[in-house]
């Protein structure tokens, strides 16, 4: 897949799924990368789609330890769904300030497990 193509399909999960403040995009990110690597192809491929959803529950597991949630309006502390919480969020500069701490978070646990 081009870099192009992946940012087309990748473009409606930021901000808790378009913006609806609901599952951090970093979580669905790092979800899309699991099942990219080790998703089944083929409907009969049980033992993939498990070690899959193994993986991702293990992901979320340990983002929840490092983060206490995976809902992007809980780890934001706002909900950005809202005209009033995204003022709150551009005030406080959450998404400079916070949200690439999550991506990291997100990207050193991929790294860990996968």
């Amino acid at each position: 897949m081009d870099r192009e193509i992946a940012l087309k399909i990748a473009c409606p999960f930021g901000a808790g799924i378009a913006r609806l403040a609901e599952t951090c995009g970093a979580v669905t990110g790092a979800i899309m990368v699991i099942g990219l690597k080790h998703g089944r192809s083929k409907i009969e491929d049980i033992e993939s789609k498990e070690k899959t959803y193994g993986l991702v529950r293990e992901f979320v597991g340990k983002f929840c330890e490092k983060n206490g949630s995976i809902v992007c309006k809980e780890l934001l502390g706002c909900d950005i769904g809202t005209t009033e919480g995204m003022k709150i969020a551009n005030e406080k500069k959450l998404f400079i300030t916070h949200c690439p701490k999550l991506v990291r978070d997100a990207s050193e646990i991929l790294e860990e497990i996968l």
